[in-house]
C-alpha cells in the first residue's frame, strides 16, 4: 500500500458490511483515520475492532443521530476530510404491488439520509482550513448504483429511482460546494457479492419460484469481465476518490460495475 489516505480523517456510513466495511478495511492500510457507522452495532463494532478504529451507531434516517455522529467524527478528529456515504437498503417488490410504505422506507434511506448526512457534514466542512497538501476542504462520496441509468427493473422501481435521486443530489452538490473548495462524486456500483446481494437474491428467488443463487448466478453471468463484482473492486475505487490524485474531479458518477451496462 502507499499511503494515499495517510493523516485523512473519514466517516463512513454503513461501515459495518459489504462496500462500507470493505472500504474502511482499504482506507486504513492506506492511511486513514476511519470513524465507521452503523445501525448494526454488532457488525459495526466487529470491523472497528478488527481495525481499531472508533464507530458510532447511527440510524441515518434520524436527524438527531445524523448530528450526533457528524459531532462524534469532530470530537474525534477534529475535522473531516472524507464523508462516504454509503448506508442503503434495497428489497424486490412487483411494481403493481409496491407499497407507499415500501416507497417510503427506501426514499428515506437511500436518497433523504443521503442528502441530510452530505448536508450536515458540508456544513462543518466549509468552515475548515484546506486539507494538508491540498486546496480542497473536503470531499463527498455518495454510494449509488448502476440502477440510475437503467430503466426496466420491474422488482426495483423504488430503488432505482433512490439511486438515480442519488446521482443527481451528488452533481448539484458538486455545483452548490465548488467555490468552498469541497468535491461531491459518487460511485454506481453493479451486482456485487454482499449480504445485500445474499439478501436480493433469496427475494427474487420467493417471487418467481427459483432456488436460492440462481438470481445472482443469471445476473452475475452476464457481466463481461467474466466474474462476480467483490466489495473490494469498489473499495479501491472510493480510495481514488478520496485521494489527492482525484482533486480535480467533481459531478461525476463512477460506474464500477466490470462492464455490467455497457453489455447489456
Amino acid at each position: 500500500m502507499t499511503d494515499q489516505l495517510k493523516d485523512r480523517h473519514v466517516l463512513i456510513t454503513g461501515g459495518g458490511g459489504g462496500i462500507g466495511a470493505a472500504t474502511a478495511r482499504r482506507m486504513t492500510q492506506e492511511g486513514a483515520r476511519v470513524l465507521l457507522a452503523d445501525l448494526n452495532v454488532e457488525a459495526v463494532k466487529r470491523v472497528a475492532d478488527e481495525l481499531d478504529q472508533p464507530w458510532i451507531q447511527s440510524d441515518v434516517t434520524r436527524a438527531e443521530d445524523i448530528q450526533k455522529m457528524v459531532d462524534t467524527a469532530y470530537q474525534q478528529f477534529g475535522r473531516l476530510d472524507v464523508l462516504f456515504n454509503n448506508a442503503g437498503i434495497a428489497h424486490l417488490h412487483p411494481l403493481l404491488e409496491l407499497t407507499e410504505a415500501d416507497w417510503d422506507q427506501t426514499l428515506s434511506t437511500n436518497l433523504r439520509a443521503v442528502f441530510f448526512v452530505l448536508q450536515a457534514v458540508a456544513r462543518r466542512m466549509r468552515q475548515q482550513p484546506p486539507i494538508a497538501g491540498s486546496e480542497l476542504r473536503g470531499k463527498l462520496i455518495q454510494t449509488a448504483s448502476i440502477a440510475a441509468f437503467r430503466g426496466g427493473l420491474v422488482y426495483q422501481a423504488h430503488y432505482a429511482a433512490s439511486k438515480a435521486g442519488v446521482v443527481s443530489v451528488t452533481r448539484t452538490a458538486a455545483n452548490a460546494l465548488a467555490a468552498d473548495k469541497i468535491t461531491s462524486n459518487c460511485i454506481c456500483p453493479g451486482a456485487v457479492a454482499t449480504p445485500m446481494w445474499t439478501q436480493i437474491d433469496a427475494e427474487w428467488a420467493e417471487l418467481e419460484g427459483l432456488q436460492i443463487g440462481e438470481a445472482w448466478k443469471r445476473r452475475t453471468s452476464v457481466i463481461p469481465l467474466g466474474r462476480p463484482e467483490q466489495p473490494e473492486d469498489v473499495a479501491g475505487v472510493v480510495t481514488f476518490l478520496a485521494s489527492r490524485d482525484s482533486d480535480y474531479m467533481t459531478g461525476q458518477a463512477v460506474i464500477v460495475d466490470g462492464g455490467l451496462v455497457m453489455g447489456n
